[in-house]
């Protein structure tokens, strides 16, 4: 076989192919996934012309992930979440910033009920403090900047992966869309071992026609998290192919070392 074209063709891009079986994400034990309803499995349900949503997150892409590759993942997300939300507190009770559940890889998906919810400002890298996260500016960018720089001061040699939004073929919100867009970007390039999953790019529109295929009233059916599961498995996979080198160690990222014979 030619294995080099098979991990490395130079000519694939992301999400040419969706993978089957274990993917390279498995090189991670530990992955935190990191964002709102989308990234909780959340269930919609109509009755009586009411509007009921649960956070079931054994239908959340992050479990799906979790159960192909073998891998603990962590569900830091919750309905209605931004990343105002995150740094105030909501889901401490989870633990999310708990030490003895610090990760190899975290998957940040937030920036819908920040910009499009709450019409927060999206701002700049000029936004980020470097020596102290606490008093970066009230921006979506600054919020986000400082989920990161907590994570890192936790697992200092983790990888992260900025998910941004899909095409939802809907203009008049493109403004808003590519605002979020090249603000994960610019993120991903201020801070080091960070990869941007470009959904917009790459993945398929979220027309009605795909809408009637994953989408259960306003938010997406288990088949549909199913589906985004693939695709954001298969961008790690992308990612991590692609990027030997920077993965190369994955396996020190939180190791005790204590714990391990030596051998000489």
């Amino acid at each position: 076989m030619d294995w080099e074209k098979e991990l490395y063709d130079n000519n694939e891009k992301p999400l040419d192919k969706l993978v089957d079986g274990y993917s390279h994400t498995s090189i991670f034990r530990k992955m935190a996934f990191i964002g709102d309803s989308l990234s909780s499995g959340e269930l919609e349900y109509v009755a009586d012309s009411k509007k009921y949503c649960y956070d079931c997150f054994e239908y959340s892409w992050g479990q799906y992930i979790a159960r192909k590759n073998g891998l603990t993942a962590y569900n830091f997300s919750m309905g209605g979440l931004s990343t105002q939300d995150y740094i105030n507190g909501f889901l401490d009770k989870k633990g999310v910033w708990d030490k003895d559940k610090a990760c190899q890889a975290y998957v940040i998906a937030l920036g819908v009920n920040d910009v499009y919810g709450n019409n927060m400002p999206i701002g700049s890298i000029e936004d980020i403090n470097k020596d102290d996260c606490t008093k970066n500016r009230p921006t979506y960018i600054g919020y986000y900047a400082a989920i990161v720089a907590k994570y890192k001061e936790i697992s200092p040699d983790a990888h992260f992966f900025f998910v941004t939004v899909p095409n939802t073929n809907t203009p008049e919100r493109d403004e808003k869309t590519f605002g979020i867009i090249n603000a994960i970007y610019a993120l991903a390039d201020y801070f080091d071992n960070c990869y941007v999953i470009d959904l917009y790019k790459y993945a398929p529109v979220y027309d009605d026609r795909f809408k009637k295929h994953f989408y259960l009233n306003g938010h997406m059916s288990p088949a549909g998290y199913l589906f985004t599961a693939r695709l954001i498995d298969s961008y790690i996979d992308y990612i991590i192919r692609h990027n030997p080198d920077a993965f190369r160690n994955t396996g020190f990222i939180g190791l005790d070392m204590d714990k391990y014979d030596f051998c000489v």
